[in-house]
């Protein structure tokens, strides 16, 4: 027997939405069926809010009718974080004050839900009284706790930390609903949703899986189409190179063929190329870029957040920095920039330093001053890599056509604003770039701009971001923030970081050192993860550079060799000397090799 068709929750037929002459939607028809897992995508002011916005029956279309399931229960959230005013959140979570406590706090799936959005310690405030991302995360929680049948969230991962992004995705897959997901999150887009829906030029796209395969799927259709995108095909092609030399977990699910992508991504070069970048950083920067050494580091009301730490950034390395909430990433930021005092330890700056660093506070800028004039105010014309690019150039490639370009500041969007502010920090040429959070409210298209121009930027990198995708892309390394009062390396990056913090979520409670130390050099991993001291570790680190270059050197020998091997074909005794060498040279590969793995394996 067949199984049976899931049913109809959500029909629009030819829905058609426009703000002023711009029309969002043109005669758009789609579908929601039971159990569906859909992501949204799309450029920033392209229509994906409004389209969440009809769905959810909180706008109406200009034409075009929308049917719903006679008993279908929608729980929406917005981006507008819209709550009950007065209200506790408690009431707006699990129901009004005639709710009992009992009937909620005893159901597992409810604590885990507070759990799990973070909002279990803010049960009796206001939500008057608390900050926007709160908020957002109050009115997430609401939404979950209910028993909808259609769930539809705009950014839901904006405001949580990686773990909490990461519990967000197991949870929307281990529920039975229905979800449509706005979200620029492309690990989480990845990982939740079965289809894709792309809303560009007034229309509404349909992909099967989630972004690997939607970007293989428009990197074979600019492939196959003639239009004049040269840009957007070469980024769509880079981004699905990315991923398949990636590892397993982020490779697509088999539903396209592995050949095709394989062909189309058989040119494209590696995102960056290390070696060249870190030499250029080396030139611009010197031996020293940033370092902390024995720093103290405090919150304004003295609670110490890091204690004697020693951390040194070298000239074009590339960081991602995560953490639990609270547990001092920005503060961190701040005392690489020199705003918050390390003392009784120092902070030591390279002379050539010049830092760029984007804040989560919006730039306060001239209301009245065009976009063109607010970049142009820091710099008319910057090098990237080898090229050269005008101050309108730059700002196109962060996505800001060049009619938009003379729109006032006062017009701007917070996402517009937003990309104004990284193309300003861009603009300033700096060859160290602190970036806070740099994924909120920028679209997939910018993000992937923003890579792009990163891959060819050559300086030292420090990122904080929730959007594990954005940190295993353009960083080199991971550091961790666990609240304990050290700076720890991860050498297995984002998924070690879930790891160990499950492992502290699940362990007794046990009493901290005296004197918490992270010595943490660029080579540096926590002796907890790897059974070594600092120094073992460092050491450790200095042999395996070693006997990389050594085996470098060892190929290049060998390569040398069979080709002298085909040129003395005719000379015996020629041949019989190379041939010793060649043995020589394969077997000293053979032991550096073995030697290489048994200190990685010490070293993981």
């Amino acid at each position: 027997m067949a199984p049976s068709t899931p049913s109809a929750l959500i029909n629009a037929d030819r829905i058609s939405k426009s703000f002023g002459i711009k029309p969002l939607l043109e005669s758009v028809s789609l579908g929601v069926h039971e159990g569906q897992r859909i992501g949204v995508v799309g450029l920033n002011g392209g229509g994906k809010t409004t389209l969440l916005e009809i769905l959810g029956g909180i706008t109406e279309p200009d034409s075009g009718r929308i049917s719903r399931a006679g008993d279908i229960k929608v729980a929406t959230v917005t981006q507008r974080g819209e709550l009950p005013v007065g209200a506790t959140v408690a009431e707006v979570v699990v129901g009004g004050p005639e709710v009992a406590v009992h009937e909620w706090a005893g159901d597992p799936r409810v604590r885990g839900i507070l759990a799990g959005i973070g909002v279990d310690g803010l049960l009796d405030s206001r939500v008057d009284e608390l900050s926007g991302g709160q908020r957002r995360r109050v009115g997430l929680a609401a939404a979950l706790v209910s028993d909808a049948d259609l769930l539809i969230l705009d950014e839901p991962t904006n405001h949580l930390d990686v773990e909490g992004v990461q519990w967000l995705a197991d949870h929307l897959v281990g529920r039975r609903s229905a979800l449509i997901v706005v979200t620029h999150d492309r690990w989480f887009l990845d990982t939740v949703a079965q289809r894709t829906w792309e809303v560009h030029s007034g229309r509404v796209d349909e992909y099967e899986g989630g972004y690997n395969d939607w970007i293989f799927a428009r990197a074979e259709r600019a492939r196959l189409s003639d239009a004049a995108e040269e840009r957007r095909r070469n980024l769509a092609r880079k981004e699905l190179a990315w991923l398949r030399r990636g590892p397993p977990a982020r490779t697509s699910k088999p539903r396209y063929r592995i050949e095709a992508a394989e062909k189309l991504i058989a040119d494209v070069p590696p995102p960056r190329d290390s070696v060249t970048l870190s030499a250029f950083a080396k030139r611009r920067l010197g031996r020293v870029a940033i370092e902390l050494e024995d720093a103290r580091i405090a919150t304004p009301t003295d609670d110490v957040l890091l204690d004697d730490l020693t951390w040194r950034l070298a000239p074009g390395e590339r960081v991602g920095l995560v953490g639990v909430n609270g547990s001092g990433k920005t503060t961190l930021l701040r005392a690489l920039a020199g705003e918050v005092d390390v003392s009784p330890g120092r902070r030591i700056e390279g002379t050539t330093v010049t830092i760029g660093w984007l804040r989560q506070e919006l730039d306060d800028l001239d209301p009245d001053q065009r976009l063109l004039d607010a970049v142009e105010s820091v710099a008319g014309r910057i090098m990237v890599g080898d090229k050269e690019l005008s101050a309108s150039q730059l700002a196109e490639r962060l996505g800001f056509t060049p009619a938009r370009q003379r729109t006032p500041v006062r017009d701007l969007s917070g996402g517009e604003r937003r990309r104004l502010q990284m193309t300003r920090v861009l603009m300033s040429e700096p060859n160290v770039l602190l970036l806070d959070e740099p994924t909120n409210d920028l679209d997939i298209d910018t993000l992937q701009q923003l890579e792009d121009l990163l891959d060819n930027w050559a300086g030292t990198l420090v990122v904080i971001s929730h959007d594990r995708y954005l940190i295993e892309r353009i960083c080199d390394s991971t550091w961790a923030l666990f609240g304990d009062g050290t700076l720890t390396n991860l050498p297995g990056g984002i998924e070690q970081y879930l790891t160990r913090r499950r492992e502290l979520a699940s362990a007794p409670p046990r009493r901290a050192a005296t004197s918490p130390t992270a010595a943490a050099t660029p080579t540096q991993a926590a002796p907890a993860e790897t059974g070594l001291s600092p120094a073992e570790h460092r050491e450790a680190r200095k042999t395996m550079n070693r006997l990389e270059r050594q085996i470098q050197q060892l190929d290049k020998r060998e390569d040398q060799l069979h080709d002298d091997l085909v040129a003395a074909a005719t000379d015996p005794d020629r041949l019989m000397t190379l041939n010793a060498e060649l043995k020589e040279v394969v077997d000293a590969k053979e032991t550096a090799e073995a030697e290489w793995l048994e200190v990685a394996e010490r070293v993981e």
